[in-house]
């Protein structure tokens, strides 16, 4: 195993799919790097650094530097695959996607349908989301759970370097729209990486990052690092916590999620995403419809308030899921009777 950061697991990924299909090809604002300059050593490659070098390994033809318009780079995406190539289109942010919604779900999503299978839309639409940073209220939301009610997509949430490895190398092979959502808070985080495989992880298949009998704990992307540090801490007590981690909220991995409940009885749901109407409600209203005759204690969320997302360090910090309160949210269940 070699150590990897999260950022640079999707810098290696995209290369390698490159590298191996000639129809892969990279848009979206300031992919080349450098502010429009290919090349040079100020070349980054976007803010977040994941496309580092790909312009000067594999040229303009490959890797197209956009205006700033999100409805234009998933539109010419969506076009793009469906003249035969594998297209990657990067949104600096997923707030952005308001402005691209049309493309997203009346079009990308919805090609196969509409065309009776007959085509097909291999397009990867990855964004940075989340908050952590104090970009306030237009630069740090989770938008998975509008993304996921979208009949036709996928949508995929890593939460380590190996994961992205081999969650990414899957969406680019996909037929299908894929949604890949990197957690800005993430791209520093470094971890194991499987060396010199070609690694694959299909979709719609749970990790299960703790195990345990007592309690289980539901998440996905950087939350899911709290939901195991508080299994860790609990584990020290005698208390055992099985912490899945979802990758995929479509497909959604169901039957881990309820076999893992018919196990303990106690569940704990955490997201990023605001509760109504969102993936942490949908998870507990699918485990009371097919484990309710397992549950001990009812479901339990732990999500932010319905509010927009603060600009201030200290309220960004109290409107987000925690390790504190995550593990108060596993206490009260455990404390039901």
């Amino acid at each position: 195993m070699a150590q990897m950061m999260y950022r640079d697991a999707v810098l290696t990924t995209i290369a390698e799919e490159m590298e191996r299909d000639s129809s892969v090809v990279v848009l979206g604002e300031d992919v080349v790097g450098g502010m429009g300059t290919p090349g040079g050593p100020e070349a980054i490659g976007g803010i977040w650094s994941t496309s580092t070098g790909l312009f000067d390994k594999f040229g303009k033809d490959r890797v197209i530097d956009t205006p700033i318009s999100e409805s234009a780079i998933i539109g010419a995406a969506a076009g793009l695959a469906l003249a035969g190539k594998r297209p990657i289109a990067e949104l600096m942010f997923a707030d952005f996607i308001g402005v691209s919604l049309d493309q997203i779900w009346n079009q990308t999503a919805k090609f196969r349908y509409m065309f009776g299978g007959k085509t097909k839309c291999p397009v990867v639409i990855r964004m940075a989301y989340g908050a952590g940073y104090n970009a306030a209220a237009q630069h740090s939301q989770s938008v998975h759970q509008i993304l996921t009610g979208m009949p036709g997509l996928k949508v995929v949430m890593p939460s380590t370097p190996a994961d992205v490895k081999g969650l990414l190398r899957q969406a680019i092979r996909d037929d299908d729209p894929v949604i890949f959502l990197e957690h800005k808070a993430l791209y520093g985080m470094s971890g194991e990486v499987p060396e010199g495989a070609d690694q694959i992880i299909p979709f719609g298949h749970a990790r299960l990052a703790r195990a345990g009998e007592d309690v289980t704990i539901i998440s996905s992307g950087l939350l899911l690092g709290f939901c195991e540090a508080v299994a860790d801490k609990l584990a020290a007590e005698g208390i055992g916590c099985d912490v899945i981690d979802l990758r995929t909220t479509s497909p959604l991995d169901e039957e881990a999620i309820i076999d893992s409940v018919e196990v303990t009885g106690r569940v704990v749901v955490v997201d990023e995403a605001p509760p109504r109407c969102g993936l942490a409600a949908d998870i507990c209203a699918l485990i009371a419809a097919r484990a309710f005759a397992s549950l001990k204690a009812p479901p339990q969320a732990v999500t932010p308030p319905h509010t927009p997302i603060p600009f201030a360090r200290e309220l960004e910090s109290a409107y987000l899921p925690s390790v504190d309160k995550i593990e108060a949210a596993v206490r009260h269940v455990l404390g039901w009777r």
